[in-house]
């Protein structure tokens, strides 16, 4: 299934861990309708990175699939409204965080990963983008400027 003109169903909701742990990942309609709305984030994201191809690790993950990759039940991939990714032809991952943060793209969140993806997610329908831009490391959650 097509979500945007980039994005699949497939794509968004695939998982080497669930593959490997037999966890059945399928979202639901509710997720799929979520799924929508990140696809057409991440078509955004992909402008803003002048087309580029960007490549997900983690998109959707039904909750046994998120408590085996030991996240949070808040996660919003629970939901279907966030991404992990890169986007290695645009340049390397500091470059990508900034251009996005720098960007007018109504994100909820935008989180650099230990130095080696990108974490977004997007606001849920009907409520407003925070914009919280952060970097995760191996000194704690610290905020992205």
């Amino acid at each position: 299934m097509q979500l945007s003109p980039h994005f699949t169903l497939a794509e968004l909701s695939y998982s080497n861990t669930a593959t490997r742990l037999d966890i059945d990942n399928t979202p639901l309609a509710e997720e799929i309708a979520n799924l929508e709305i990140l696809a057409e984030g991440l078509e955004q994201v992909r402008n803003r990175l002048n087309s580029m191809p960007i490549f997900i690790s983690s998109g959707f993950r039904c909750l046994e699939l998120n408590r085996a990759l030991k996240s949070k039940d808040t996660s919003y991939h629970i939901l279907g409204l966030a991404a992990d990714f890169t986007c290695p032809s645009f340049g390397n991952i500091h470059e990508v965080m900034r251009a996005l943060a720098d960007s007018s793209i109504q994100f909820d969140q935008l989180i650099l990963e230990f130095g080696r993806w990108i974490h977004i997610a997007f606001p849920k329908q009907g409520e407003k983008p925070r914009r919280q831009m952060m970097r995760i490391g191996k000194s704690g959650v610290l905020l992205y400027e």
